[in-house]
This record gives structure tokens, C-alpha cells and sequence, in this order.
């Protein structure tokens, strides 16, 4: 994980106070910056979101202009590692596990029997995209685990949980949370993944640990990524931080990593009217989810 207090900077040192919002220029070139070397999008309903996450990076490196963070951070030299901060700071990680239930009902009762059903499918490949600390990839995991074992369909399967956050995924790869966390895991769910490592602490099963793995994915690369024949992408909460045209982008991209009768599942809302020629929509309340057909 990268630490703030490491990080040095030469320009000039803040004053008393808070620093001031920025001015509709400086915004403008943020927003711009921003979506051209990260794909992340602001919108000018966020532009306080955008002003206290810059204010918060600024003031840990001791920053006190705008313009001066913008220079440093759109010049080309090595500037990874800040960006890497930065990018912390502007992602919301707030997630839980098994969060919106009628999407993991819909694989119970939709994706799940089908797959099983697949006479070629021996290995279920599921992607979670913006796993942030790991939750999501987690509940996914538990889930799939708990369905495979009672239906003895002596199948195998593999998550994969990928952000652009590396602090986020270093939590995501050590699975422990805050036991407050357990309050949204079935008690089954508790017993039979989850351990207590201290009085607030637990983590999660080394077994099913071996079954997920984290990676570092920006989404306005995700036409490399190595994504191919996925039996499941689940892609909730992250379209909100694109435009609709980035949205559509990223939705196609995902299509073509299914294989055949592979499930797409966004957030409900997030990418309303989306067709594609390849994909048909799952009918399925309070949901938003696609599945992998032949090219018509």
C-alpha cells in the first residue's frame, strides 16, 4: 500500500484555512485530465466531491494550488505512484457483502442452474469489476461455493475481482474486515466461511481464499484486458463514475468477454436502453442483467 506521509512535494505550502473551491477553469481541466488518463468521469453535480477528494491528496503533500497539483500531475514524468493516491481518494470504496440481493437471487435462480445445467461446463469463471476491498468478490464466491456443494455437481469455479484502487485490492487479498462486516452474512454463510482473527477482527476462509484472486484493471483498458469465455461478469456500482457513451463502451467490451450463455449483471439504472446484437436481456425484478447469445 502506498503511504501518504512518504510522498514529498516542492511546491507551495498551504496557509491557514481550508483551500478555496476551484474556479470553472481549473474544474474544467480536472474533469478533463481525469477522464483522459483514467477514464474517470465528474460530472458538475460532483464537483464538491471532486474539490474535497483533490483538497484531501493536497493538503497530505503539503499543496496549496490547484495549478500547481495539475502541472505536476499532466506532466510526463513518473508520476504513477501519485496517481496511484490520487485515484484512492477520488474512488468510493463504500460496499458490503451481499449487497442488492435480487442480483444474487437472479444467479441463484437464473444463472447458476443454467450453467450447472452446461454439459461442457466443468469450470465456472465469474469476474467481479470494481471489487473494491473485496466484498463483492467475496459474497460471489461464498455463494457459488454454497450452490456448488448442495447441488453436487462436482464443478469448480474461480473469481476474479479486479480495481483500479491497489490500496483496495491489498485488502481485498488479505480477506479481514471489520466484524461489524459479518452482520451482512448469513449465519450459515459466517460459520462456514468466516473466522475470527481478533475481538474485532475475522477473515475469511483460507479455502474459499483460494478460489478468488485480485488484479489491478482501469477500465479505459479494458479492451486489453485478458478476459475471454467468462461464465459471469458482475459490474455494479462503477458505471455511475462514466458518461453513457464511456458506459456503452465498457458494457460492449464486457459482452465480448462472455462465452456462450454468459450473464452480464450491472447495477440497476446504471446503463438503461443498452442493446447489443450478441446479448438479450434477463427478465428478472429490480435487476439488470444480459446473456450471451449468438450474433444475430
Amino acid at each position: 500500500m502506498v503511504h501518504a506521509t512518504a510522498q514529498t512535494y516542492t511546491g507551495r505550502r498551504p496557509g491557514k484555512g481550508c483551500l478555496p473551491d476551484m474556479d470553472d477553469r481549473q474544474f474544467t481541466d480536472w474533469v478533463e485530465l481525469l477522464e483522459r488518463r483514467i477514464g474517470l468521469f465528474i460530472s458538475e453535480d460532483r464537483r464538491s466531491f471532486l474539490n474535497t477528494g483533490l483538497r484531501l491528496r493536497m493538503k497530505e503533500i503539503g499543496c496549496s494550488d490547484y495549478r500547481d497539483y495539475y502541472r505536476r500531475l499532466s506532466c510526463q514524468g513518473p508520476q504513477a505512484q501519485e496517481w496511484t493516491v490520487l485515484v484512492d481518494r477520488l474512488t468510493v470504496h463504500e460496499t458490503r457483502f451481499f449487497r442488492h440481493r435480487p442480483s444474487l437471487d437472479l444467479l441463484l435462480d437464473e444463472w447458476l442452474p443454467a450453467a450447472c445445467a452446461a454439459p461442457d461446463k466443468q469450470c465456472l469463471r465469474v469476474w467481479s469489476v470494481g471489487c473494491a476491498t473485496g466484498e463483492e468478490t467475496y459474497s460471489l464466491a461464498m455463494l457459488i461455493d454454497d450452490y456448488l456443494m448442495c447441488s453436487d455437481s462436482g464443478r469448480y469455479f474461480g473469481v476474479t475481482g479486479t480495481d483500479i484502487s491497489l490500496p483496495a485490492l491489498s485488502t481485498a487479498r488479505t480477506g479481514v474486515y471489520d466484524k461489524r462486516r459479518l452482520a451482512d452474512i448469513d449465519p450459515v454463510f459466517r460459520e462456514r466461511y468466516c473466522r475470527p482473527v481478533s475481538d474485532s477482527r475475522f477473515e475469511i476462509d483460507a479455502g474459499l481464499r483460494k478460489r478468488v484472486c485480485f488484479a489491478q484493471l482501469n477500465l479505459r483498458e479494458v479492451s486489453r484486458a485478458p478476459f475471454a469465455g467468462i461464465d459471469l461478469i458482475y459490474c455494479q456500482n462503477l458505471l455511475i463514475y462514466f458518461n453513457r457513451d464511456r458506459r456503452v463502451d465498457i458494457a460492449n467490451h464486457l459482452a465480448a468477454c462472455l462465452g456462450p450463455g454468459g450473464v452480464l449483471v450491472l447495477g440497476p439504472g446504471e446503463l438503461m436502453g443498452w442493446q447489443h446484437r450478441g446479448m438479450e436481456k434477463i427478465r428478472y425484478d429490480d435487476t439488470l442483467a444480459y446473456r450471451r447469445v449468438a450474433d444475430r
